[in-house]
């Protein structure tokens, strides 16, 4: 027998609700792992980027405008991809020449993950 169309839309809120069930216990257990590596390694805000150095954070939802940046102020990334010469590459725009090498060579791009 064919499902009606009611029947099809109860089944996809029940997928939602069971969606949604599954994720609060997932979200639940990656917070509690989050919280347990941070006391562990003693990390701040600032370690995280959460605060700006000499400034605290802002409260959650009491965000501000953020300042305009002057065209010629680039933005500091922490490095994505490092070798082991030394360069680093935040995954932000055209990949390195370095990069492009190692990977033209067969190594695979999870070798330089930080």
């Amino acid at each position: 027998m064919k499902k009606t169309y009611t029947q099809i839309l109860e089944e996809i809120e029940n997928l939602k609700k069971k969606a949604e069930s599954v994720r609060s216990k997932e979200v639940d257990g990656v917070i509690a792992r989050m919280k347990e590596a941070i006391a562990f390694y003693g990390l701040t805000q600032q370690d995280l980027g959460f605060g700006k150095r000499g400034r605290p954070a802002s409260p959650a939802g009491k965000r501000g405008k953020k300042p305009a940046r002057s065209s010629s102020a680039k933005s500091a990334r922490a490095a994505k991809f490092r070798d082991d010469q030394g360069n680093a590459w935040s995954g932000r725009g055209p990949r390195p020449r370095w990069l492009k090498a190692a990977l033209e060579s067969g190594r695979k791009l999870e070798d330089f993950s930080s």
